[in-house]
C-alpha cells in the first residue's frame, strides 16, 4: 500500500513536471515567433562601399545617426530613437558589424565600423549628420567623429563605452565581464536567454542591463514598460551572436582615442551607479574634447531610470543647437 501511494505520488509530480514542460515549451515558440517577425520586415539593406549594411530610418527633419549598443540591430536604434522622430529629426538606425542582417567583416574595429557610418550615409545621400552612440556604440560613434569631422554636426554620447585611465587590465572597459559572460552562456541559446528574461528578470535587469531593478520597482509604470521592451527586444540573441562576440573583443580592448582632435560640440550623459561604470568613462571622454558638455545623475543605472525626460530634453535641445 505504501508503494503504490509512493507510486502515485511519483507519477503526479512526472506529470505536472511534464505539463509545466509543455506549458514553458508553447510560451517560448510564442515570445520566439513573434521576436523574430518583428525583426522580420521594417528594414532595409542599403550595397554600400563598405558592403550591405541592414538599416532603417524613421521621421522628417534633421538627420541624426543612432548606434546602437550591445545587444541590439537596428530595432534597438529605432527603439531609442522614437521620440526624436516625434521632434522633428530623421533616425537613421543601422545594424552594426555582425547584428542581424548585417554581416562582420574581416575588419570589424570601431575605425571600421565608423567608416561604415559614413559608407551609409553615402548610400542615402545624406552629407552631414549629428551622431548618437549608446552604450557600446560609442567606440565607432567617437571614431566617426574624429575621421569625419566635416560631417558630424553633432555628436550625443549615452552611457558610453569609452577608454579612461585608473584601472588595470580590461578593468576599464565597460562592460568586458557582462561580454564574457554572454559569450559564454546566455549567447549559445535562444531557449536560454528568454527563459532568463522570462523568470528571472530582475535578475537580468542587474546583469545584462546594468541597472539596479530596486530603481526599477519604484518607477513610474511607463518606464518600467520601456525597460522591459529593452529586455524583451534582445530576443532572438541568435542573430546577433556574431555582433555580441566581435563586440566583446572590441570592448576589451580599447584604447586612448585622440579625442582632442573630436572638433564636433559634444554631450555625453551618464549616472553614477551604471553597472557598466560607463560614469567615469563619460567625465574622461568629455574632459578630452574641447568644449564638451557633461549631463551626470547620481543614480538611474546603465538605462537612465528616472530621467527619461530629462535626458530626451537635454539630447533635443543640444541637436537644435547644433543642427
Amino acid at each position: 500500500m505504501e508503494k503504490r501511494r509512493i507510486r502515485m505520488a511519483s507519477l503526479i509530480v512526472l506529470g505536472v513536471l511534464l505539463s509545466a514542460c509543455v506549458v514553458i515549451g508553447v510560451m517560448y515558440q510564442r515570445d520566439i515567433q513573434a521576436a523574430r517577425a518583428r525583426i522580420a520586415s521594417g528594414s532595409e539593406i542599403a550595397q554600400t562601399a563598405c558592403g550591405p549594411i541592414e538599416y532603417a530610418t524613421a521621421g522628417e527633419g534633421a538627420p541624426v545617426l543612432v548606434v546602437h549598443g550591445a545587444g541590439g540591430g537596428f530595432d534597438q536604434g529605432l527603439d531609442f530613437g522614437l521620440p526624436l522622430t516625434r521632434l522633428g529629426f530623421r533616425v537613421i538606425s543601422m545594424s552594426r558589424f555582425g547584428y542581424l542582417r548585417t554581416p562582420l567583416p574581416e575588419e570589424a574595429s570601431p575605425v571600421a565600423q565608423a567608416a561604415a557610418h559614413a559608407c551609409l550615409l553615402d548610400a542615402l545621400h545624406i552629407e552631414r549628420a549629428a551622431v548618437v552612440g549608446m552604450s557600446a556604440g560609442g567606440p565607432s560613434s567617437l571614431q566617426f567623429a574624429i575621421q569625419f569631422p566635416q560631417r558630424t554636426s553633432a555628436l550625443v554620447l549615452v552611457v558610453p563605452g569609452a577608454y579612461y585611465p585608473g584601472h588595470g587590465g580590461d578593468a576599464n572597459v565597460v562592460g568586458s565581464r557582462t561580454m564574457v559572460f554572454l559569450r559564454d552562456t546566455m549567447l549559445r541559446s535562444d531557449f536560454i536567454f528568454w527563459a532568463a528574461i522570462r523568470f528571472a528578470p530582475a535578475t537580468m535587469t542587474r546583469l545584462v542591463l546594468a541597472t539596479n531593478p530596486a530603481l526599477v520597482a519604484t518607477a513610474s509604470a511607463e518606464e518600467q514598460s520601456a525597460v522591459a521592451l529593452v529586455r524583451e527586444h534582445i530576443l532572438p540573441v541568435s542573430p546577433r551572436r556574431i555582433g555580441l562576440m566581435n563586440e566583446a573583443k572590441v570592448m576589451m580592448s580599447l584604447e586612448r582615442y585622440p579625442l582632442e582632435k573630436i572638433s564636433a560640440p559634444t554631450l555625453a550623459i551618464s549616472a553614477e551607479d551604471d553597472g557598466y561604470d560607463t560614469y567615469n568613462a563619460a567625465r574622461y571622454t568629455v574632459s578630452q574634447i574641447p568644449g564638451a558638455r557633461f549631463v551626470g545623475f547620481p543614480s538611474g543605472g546603465h538605462l537612465l531610470v528616472g530621467h527619461t525626460d530629462e535626458v530626451l530634453n537635454a539630447i533635443t535641445g543640444f541637436l537644435r543647437e547644433h543642427p
